[in-house]
């Protein structure tokens, strides 16, 4: 197979495994409205995704937004929403109704897939650095508050919550870590997605003063590890400029790209 031929095979296996129910597990309920999935996710978070837009002109896509939105305005709850967007749908006039609705666009990542064997090449622990799985809740809380520190936020206690209610679920998620100093300086998620080829890695991330030292790789080696005893052979990930080309180099594709446009009440 040729590289372009992978990477379409690639891109038909996302969007007809992984566009389904399940891009989201931990659902509080979903709701159909037309092509799309109006999802809701525990601590007031809605969600919107789709297969695709059944060929919806503007006109017809502006009158999504504003019933995505209408719905998830009807719950109090809710205080933010995202709409997930992917850069090779057919959606005239997308990105003109979710501006006009409120939402504002945020950065685009690159969604990648590949192998998951190809994550496990060139990947040894650097010295000194220990990778482990974490369960307990001072654990899941610290890593937590590791990923907003590195990705520059506030640290949100909510986010620690929703993860230990999902543990509390067991719904194969699992957490990891990798220490360094005596303290957590990378994280990350592992998503096995059920009845699929599919693992998703979500929340890679470094502390920056402990970026380029391969940290983060083997912790993403360990989570393929990790996947591939579960009978997964393919991994995704919507990756930001900086975990693109670690991925690349371990042979995943650059199959499209996906933007959240996020809305807050």
């Amino acid at each position: 197979m040729g590289m372009m031929t992978d990477a379409d095979a690639y891109l038909r296996a996302y969007d007809d495994q992984l566009r389904t129910d399940a891009e989201t597990p931990s659902a509080v309920s979903v709701t159909m409205c037309g092509p799309l999935r109006l999802v809701t996710f525990a601590g007031g978070r809605g969600f919107v995704t789709y297969r695709d837009l059944d060929g919806a002109d503007a006109a017809a896509i502006a009158g999504l937004v504003a019933g995505a939105l209408d719905h998830f305005r009807a719950d109090p709850q809710i205080t933010r929403v995202e709409w997930k967007t992917r850069g090779h749908d057919l959606t005239p006039g997308l990105h003109e109704a979710l501006l006009a609705h409120g939402f504002v666009a945020a950065e685009t990542e690159s969604i990648m897939i590949g192998p998951l064997n190809g994550l496990l090449v060139g990947a040894p622990v650097p010295a000194g650095v220990t990778l482990r799985m974490v369960t307990s809740e001072a654990d899941v809380r610290a890593m937590s508050a590791v990923a907003d520190e590195a990705f520059g936020e506030e640290v949100d206690a909510r986010m620690a919550d929703t993860l230990l209610a999902r543990l509390a679920r067991d719904d194969g998620m699992e957490l990891w870590v990798a220490e360094t100093d005596g303290r957590i300086v990378s994280t990350g998620r592992l998503e096995p997605v059920p009845g699929t080829d599919f693992v998703g890695i979500w929340g890679g991330t470094t502390l920056e003063a402990y970026r380029g030292r391969g940290i983060y790789r083997a912790l993403t080696a360990a989570r393929a590890r990790s996947a591939i005893a579960r009978g997964k052979t393919l991994v995704h990930s919507d990756s930001t400029e900086d975990s693109r080309p670690i991925l690349e180099r371990s042979g995943l594709l650059r199959v499209s790209t996906t933007t959240p446009y996020d809305w807050a009440r």
